[in-house]
């Protein structure tokens, strides 16, 4: 008796719960994501991916768009939605999940994850939609007052694609494309992230201040030099420049560490202040040629070369055995200011007196001594 009711209860707990096993996806249309970074922003499209020729293998070609992606905002008669946009992918919701606050087709859309819809339009531009609501099945619960934001898109011709595929193209330093590619059409939008050196010094931030990075003075001298050459965060970078020379215990004042604070100084503009910095740089005992050879060049770079020619001069007489790099530099700072007389003449040196590391490339410094001479 009391095995016949356990079961009966069982029985009626399974009848209330429907419990259900794995099967394949509906239509057999997969699941698949896409990751795509930008600097230290992710986003990420998860969505089911139907194909043009249907789970049975119907052709479907020339009735994708505007007929099984259907225009605008429909009834599907079902769910409390009566004007619902396509679900961009099959099955459950389509979302978009963005790891930081990113600029979508220009405007502000704060890090989450989104359900995402196309309103797709049979003339004029059509509509990306980006729904607080990422949870449930498809668009048949879509609701407008939900919108976190709508995007105007256009729907372009595009090699044939099988399988819908989300994909991202254009991938810059602050931004990239994302795109949905099916049959042979393709649409997409911008994703921008403005502040993204911001975020790369915010990382680094935590990560000298955080942890045993921040025990080792290259560390902080690199991410000076970060913020010189990418003209982000000076002041914070001059900071961690200071720091790199004279942190007790761990400041070191060596070339890499003082040329890191002149090129923070150089980027703020105190090029006065840069210039004594690396003059006490490249006097540091231990300094090499090759060191002072490239400060000198990266001067010939900043159009200031009556001051590279200082430096290579310099070096010359820091450095007097030897006979190849030092007179490289002079023969670039003479050429700079047209004085092909001296160029030609430091030149001649420098080729005479090649070294095996650079007779690969002799055919460039004779190169230039022949168009000074022609």
């Amino acid at each position: 008796m009391k095995t016949r009711l356990l079961l009966l209860m069982l029985l009626a707990a399974a009848a209330t719960t429907s419990a259900q096993i794995t099967t394949p996806p509906s239509g057999d249309n997969q699941k698949s994501y896409v990751t795509q970074m930008i600097g230290l922003v992710s986003t990420t499209i998860t969505y089911s991916s139907p194909d043009v020729h249907g789970a049975n293998g119907e052709d479907r070609k020339g009735h994708i768009w505007g007929e099984l992606v259907h225009y605008g905002f429909v009834d599907q008669g079902f769910g409390p939605s009566k004007a619902a946009p396509w679900r961009a992918g099959a099955n459950e919701n389509t979302t978009i999940k963005f790891s930081h606050d990113v600029l979508v087709g220009g405007q502000p859309l704060k890090a989450g994850t989104y359900g995402l819809f196309l309103a797709l339009s049979k003339e004029g531009p059509s509509q990306w939609i980006f729904s607080k609501n990422s949870s449930s099945w498809g668009s048949y619960f879509y609701s407008e007052s939900e919108d976190a934001l709508r995007v105007p898109a256009t729907l372009e011709d595009g090699p044939y694609t099988e399988w819908l595929t989300y994909n991202f193209d254009d991938r810059q330093l602050k931004s990239a494309h994302a795109y949905l590619a099916w049959e042979n059409k393709r649409i997409g939008f911008k994703i921008e992230v403005p502040n993204v050196l911001e975020l790369y010094v915010d990382k680094m931030r935590g990560e000298l201040n955080g942890s045993e990075a921040g025990f080792d003075y290259k560390n902080l001298a690199a991410a000076a030099r970060f913020c010189a050459q990418n003209n982000v965060a000076l002041d914070q970078g001059l900071q961690w420049a200071d720091l790199s020379i004279s942190m007790p215990y761990i400041g070191r004042k060596d070339f890499e560490s003082l040329s890191s604070k002149a090129m923070v100084l150089n980027a703020m503009n105190k090029t006065t202040e840069a210039d004594a910095v690396m003059a006490d740089a490249v006097r540091l005992p231990g300094v090499s040629v090759q060191e002072v050879h490239e400060y000198g060049r990266s001067l010939l770079a900043a159009k200031r070369t009556d001051k590279a020619l200082e430096v290579f001069q310099l070096n010359k007489k820091l450095h007097p055995d030897d006979k190849f790099t030092t007179y490289v530099g002079l023969a670039r700072a003479y050429t700079a200011l047209d004085d092909k007389k001296n160029a030609i003449k430091n030149w001649e040196t420098a080729i005479k007196n090649i070294p095996e590391s650079q007779k690969a490339n002799i055919a460039f410094y004779e190169g230039e001594l022949k168009k000074l001479k022609g």
